[in-house]
Parts: structure tokens; sequence; C-alpha cells
């Protein structure tokens, strides 16, 4: 098990740098402008006139500004950086972009937030049953030198990964004396009446997500890759009751941090990610990998070097411009079985419920980036606050759970639980 807390990292005047103004980013904005714990946010990103359109759309009293980045450069990070007094980094760009941010944030001497983490690689001969490179393993392999230097990178810390770990946390440290499960399950309700086919968050990272072969965690064989393990991709499906009327939804495995996160910081038995995706989105991500489309590798077409995946990102709505098609309710939450503090078996689900219609109202952003972008907003203000604190590479795991999930409350937007039978 990890250690909990490090030294402080309190700021006085905290400057904030987004890096990516799409959907994620540009739903920081909204809700960042309501709260008065930082001095500034520059909004940033390979298109200048996508910053820009953040800052016009949601201003904030002159504490908002604009800027180009290339997201790819880990040089180009740290300049800007350097050039804002920048004093925190956070990472709202596709995952392909994860280290030239962390290792620019590093460069430039400045802490650093993310929502996903460094990408696998499949193990070479055995895809679906040992891991290669795991999520995250090109950020915890430096996590000595962040220490060193007093800086702090916190890994996950969107809705999944993010509150759904610091859910985790929450139970294991104030609902059960023992945890034997721990079970990220992500449903919704959406529909986008407008298009035949949208994905509501990056289809880029979807297909990252759900194409790769899932990982899981297991006690019992943590003599073996320190625990964890593959399947098939969309594997063990179950069928998961969601709250607040969303209902049942069939779930599969993916590949997801959580699965690396939750281990090295709570005793349990067994954690898995699944995700409510439906027939029809599998069968659309089964028809890109069989195409060859979900490729990032560039192929040469009629002399132009392309990546399939780009092509079919751009191709697709922007999830960022959805909100005013889209209907229903998202869920991301966390399912815990064990022995609760009386003794007795105990099986919860703590979760956040978003409604589209609302955060569209609200903010015009849709409730998907919303949910997302809350959470470092979040961290953000516990971490300028001094109530989080932190050197190295942490999850969100490794932070006091109930200051964030009375945040989540006082931005309108409360945590739920629900109590479950627990299986014989």
């Amino acid at each position: 098990m990890l250690p909990r807390l490090f030294v402080s990292v309190h700021s006085a005047a905290m400057r904030i740098l987004v890096v990516g103004s799409g959907g994620v980013g540009g739903a920081f904005a909204p809700i960042a402008a309501r709260r008065d714990f930082y001095e500034h946010v520059v909004f940033s990103d390979i298109d200048p006139a996508r910053a820009q359109r953040v800052v016009d759309r949601f201003g904030s009293n002159g504490r908002y500004s604009a800027t180009t980045i290339d997201a790819g450069d880990a040089a180009s990070v740290a300049e800007c950086a350097r050039a804002n007094g920048i004093t925190h980094i956070l990472n709202a760009a596709d995952p392909r972009f994860v280290m030239p941010i962390f290792n620019g944030s590093f460069e430039a001497g400045v802490h650093y937030l993310d929502m996903a983490m460094s990408l696998s690689e499949e193990h070479p001969t055995e895809p679906y049953a040992k891991v290669g490179k795991k999520l995250g393993d090109d950020q915890f392999a430096v996590t000595h030198d962040w220490e060193g230097r007093g800086l702090l990178a916190l890994a996950g810390i969107g809705i999944e990964p993010g509150a759904a770990d610091v859910f985790a946390r929450y139970a294991a440290d104030h609902l059960f004396s023992r945890v034997d499960q721990v079970g990220v399950r992500d449903g919704a309700n959406l529909e986008i009446a407008a298009y035949d086919f949208a994905p509501t968050f990056s289809i880029w990272t979807t297909i990252e997500e759900c194409l790769n072969p899932p990982v899981i965690w297991e006690r019992a064989r943590r003599d073996v890759d320190g625990g964890w393990f593959t399947t098939e991709p969309f594997s063990e499906p179950e069928v998961f009751s969601f709250p607040e009327g969303i209902g049942e939804v069939e779930c599969v495995n993916v590949e997801h941090e959580e699965v690396l996160l939750v281990p090295r910081w709570i005793e349990c038995e067994r954690v898995t990610f699944k995700y409510g995706l439906g027939d029809e989105f599998i069968n659309v991500l089964d028809v890109l990998r069989k195409t060859g489309l979900d490729r990032v590798e560039h192929v040469s077409v009629r002399g132009v070097e392309v990546s399939p995946r780009d092509v079919v990102a751009a191709t697709l709505p922007d999830p960022a411009f959805l909100g005013e098609e889209m209907t229903g309710k998202t869920c991301a939450g966390t399912w815990v079985s064990g022995t609760g503090t009386d003794g007795n078996p105990r099986e919860v689900y703590l979760y956040h419920v978003v409604d589209t219609e609302e955060t569209w109202a609200k903010d015009r952003t849709q409730a998907v980036t919303w949910q997302t972008a809350i959470n470092p907003v979040i961290a953000l203000e516990l971490l300028a606050n001094g109530v989080w604190s932190g050197a190295g590479v942490l999850g969100p795991e490794a932070f006091e759970p109930v200051p964030f999930m009375d945040l989540l409350n006082d931005h309108g937007s409360p945590w739920g639980m629900t109590e479950m039978s627990p299986r014989s």
C-alpha cells in the first residue's frame, strides 16, 4: 500500500493552465467561474479559435485568457507555463498527449492534474490474458522525481477515474471494516435525437479504452504482474440497475484507470470497471476494429498520411456541442461489497448522476463533459486551500474523501448512495 499524504502544495495565488479547450476543457470554464480560489485560468489549444471561444463564451471578469499550445510538445507546454506564471496545469486533452503535458509540467516546475493516464501497450504474445505496459506505468515510473522536487502529479481526477476513486476511498474509510470487491459501474439513458450515432465523449478516447484488452485486479493473483490481468473486450456482461430513473443497463469490462489506481491505496480483493455501452455502440466499435479504422498509425491515402482513428473522429459531431440535442441522465459510481463496520455483509453503490437538460440550461454544456469537468475544479480548490496536499504521482485515493464529496454537494451536484442486498 502506498502512503496517502506528503508535503503541502498550497498556493495562495493559483494560476491554472488548461491544456485542451474542447468538451471537458470548455466545461471547466463555467463551473470554475463561480469559484474564487484561483487568480487566473489560461485556456489553451492547438486551435487558437477554440481556446478563445471558451473565454468569449464564459468570460469570468478578466480572470480567463486564451493562448495557443502544442500539447504534443513538452517544450511548448513548459514554455507556455513559464510565460503565463502558471502554478498548476490541468490536462484536458486526449490521453495520447498525457506524457508530453506531464513532462512539460515537470520541466516547468509546476503541479499537474489529468483525467486520464498514460497509455497502455498490449502484452506481445498474450494480450487477452496478461498485461503489458499498464495505464499510468510511464507516470508512476518517475514518481520519485516528482517527490524530490516537491511537485504533485494528481493522476485521474475526472469522474472516472476521479470521483469514482474518491467514493472507493470513502467506502473503505467509513462504511466497511473489510472491502472485498470494488466495481466501478457507468451507465446512462442519454439520447441524441439528431444523429444516428454520436458519442457523448471523445471518440478517440472511447475507442482506446473500449477496444484495448480490459484489465482486472485480484489480490489472489498479486504474485503475477502485481495481480493485474486482462480479458477479451466486452467480457463478463452483467445487468446493473442504475439509480434516479436510469434503470437496468448491461455493462461490460473495458480498460480503465480505476483498476490500476484503487489497489495501490485501498485494501481489497478484486477491482473491475464496467461500462454500459449497449449493443449498437459495441457493434460500431467492432466494425471499426475489424476494418482497421481504430488504428492510430498513419496510412497513406492518395499520397496523404492520415490516422484512421483521427478520420473517424473528424467525421463525427463534436461532443462539446451536443447538449442542445441531448436528453437523459448519466451515472458514474462505485459498487463496493464486503463487511460493514457492524460486522455484517454489506454492499453499497456510491454514485453521481447528472441530467443533461440541467447542465445545458445552467452552463450550456452537455452532461458527460460537465460531469467530468466538475471534479478537477473541486480538486484544484482543495489544493489551493491546503485541504489536500501531496507530492509525487498520486491517485485520488491518496487523499481524504469527505472534503471532496462535500464540495460536490456545495456545487449543487450531490453524490448519492444506494444500499444493495448483499450477494450470498
